[in-house]
């Protein structure tokens, strides 16, 4: 009997660890789906089972802020990806802002089998997928981050 128990708690733990998605946390360097230009380092961090996102450093202009965003904040600092969660296969149930535009889409993020990380903004069924590259950590980043969630005006 106890050899069953245990041989059904080691099926379930094994069958509960190959439906998990491959991890995201850490930090990446965006890519501009149009211009093929490096953009922003991103930090994916966990909170609370959730997973958000963060620019740490923008390449361009960091002093530059985010339209249609309440308090019109720096872009560097903001946090662009929030209440993701894991799925499975991929991250989804979450948004992405797109600080350029103002404009916030629904999320899903995934990882590539060369190792990057595929974050698709969707309206709808419509969509467009970025492909971001992993980066080692910035030196003076915290080690723990707490989610700010901005609003649009």
């Amino acid at each position: 009997m106890k050899k069953l128990i245990l041989s059904l708690f080691l099926l379930t733990l094994s069958t509960t660890a190959s439906f998990s998605a491959e991890p995201i946390t850490g930090t990446w360097k965006t890519i501009d789906d149009e211009t093929g230009e490096a953009k922003s380092l991103v930090r994916i961090y966990e909170y609370q089972g959730q997973y958000y996102g963060r620019v740490v450093k923008l390449f361009k202009d960091p002093e530059r802020t985010a339209k249609g965003i309440k308090g019109s904040p720096k872009i560097n600092g903001l946090d662009i990806i929030w209440n993701m969660h894991d799925a499975g296969e991929k991250f989804t149930g979450g948004e992405i802002l797109d600080p350029k535009k103002g404009k916030i889409y629904t999320c899903e993020i995934w990882k590539d089998k060369d190792g990057t990380l595929i974050v698709r903004g969707k309206f709808g069924p419509f969509g467009r997928n970025q492909t971001w590259q992993p980066e080692p950590p910035i030196k003076a980043e915290p080690k723990i981050l707490t989610p700010s969630i901005p609003e649009e005006e």
